[in-house]
């Protein structure tokens, strides 16, 4: 072997090595060493791994040029077209980007991310049967991805179609059994469906699955708030904080939680919290009429007019 190719080689498979391990920018320094070698120019698996890494940087010029030059080199290969549609999907630019996307499917009709994304790209768009459509070529062509289920559960939720979300969802689980998304899902759902305590038994198994994901907390709070049990609702709020001390809508929420066991200075303590994390919440308690009970103290003005 040509000593070039053989360093060459050796620098791909260190840049490799670093990639793997996060460390991007030594990865970058050896695709960049090997690159300098002239029989590395139009090798278009370098310059593929040093536009994703480019991509990953949020260097998206520099990535766009490699995607270009493998093009240059091979007009037919599909990854460079998935590239350039992973580059616009990301500035939101979604109708180039599912250009893009159908390009590498025309190319490589198996390109599993490329229908993927594209599903992601028509679901954004509104076009939530052509992305149901582009899931299940997802799930043709790899039957065991987690995210395929769980995105088709999201829209057919979204379309009220809500056994069909019900069995997506649980079909995800499958995979992964304790994942707290699909957990979380599957309670809003059986939310919507009536049945409410199979709701709140897939809350707690999301709050147990993820503590800091808080809008399982959230949701479990508001069932029990909607029973009237307020004291229960207070009590998760209370320990979802504890996970997500930056969550300025759990303080919000249980503020208004607050109100209905008559602790208002703990309601004006959440409330100032809550403020304090996310100013913009002004406009939510001035105008929240679940608030009226204590729009006459002067805690409550303070808050209002120092804002």
């Amino acid at each position: 072997m040509n000593s070039n190719y053989y360093r060459i080689n050796n620098y791909k498979n260190l840049g490799n090595q670093f990639e793997e391990m996060g460390e991007l920018d030594k990865a970058l320094d050896f695709y960049k060493k090997a690159l300098k070698f002239k029989e590395a120019e139009k090798d278009i698996d370098l310059l593929l791994d040093m536009g994703l890494l480019y991509e990953e940087l949020g260097e998206e010029q520099l990535a766009k040029e490699k995607f270009l030059k493998i093009l240059e080199i091979d007009p037919n290969e599909a990854r460079a077209y998935y590239g350039l549609g992973v580059l616009y999907d990301e500035r939101n630019h979604y109708e180039e980007a599912l250009a893009y996307y159908k390009k590498a499917i025309e190319l490589d009709p198996d390109y599993d991310r490329a229908y993927f994304f594209a599903a992601n790209v028509y679901d954004q768009l509104g076009q939530k049967e052509q992305a149901i459509k582009y899931y299940k070529k997802v799930l043709e062509l790899v039957p065991d991805d987690f995210w395929a289920y769980v995105n088709m559960g999201s829209i057919y939720e979204e379309l009220g179609e809500n056994q069909k979300a019900l069995e997506y969802m649980k079909k995800s689980l499958l995979i992964e059994e304790d994942h707290y998304i699909p957990l979380f899902n599957i309670g809003v759902i059986l939310k919507k469906m009536g049945r409410i305590e199979e709701s709140q038994v897939y809350y707690q198994r999301s709050i147990k699955s993820n503590p800091e994901y808080p809008y399982s907390y959230l949701n479990l709070a508001i069932l029990y708030k909607e029973k009237e049990e307020y004291e229960k609702a207070i009590e998760i709020l209370t320990k979802g904080i504890y996970y997500n001390r930056q969550s300025a809508f759990l303080y919000y929420n249980r503020a208004c939680i607050y109100i209905h066991v008559k602790k208002y200075e703990q309601v004006m303590k959440d409330l100032s919290l809550a403020v304090k994390l996310y100013p913009k919440f002004i406009k939510h308690i001035i105008n929240d009429e679940e608030l009226e009970p204590i729009k006459h103290l002067e805690a409550y003005k303070a808050l209002v007019y120092k804002e």
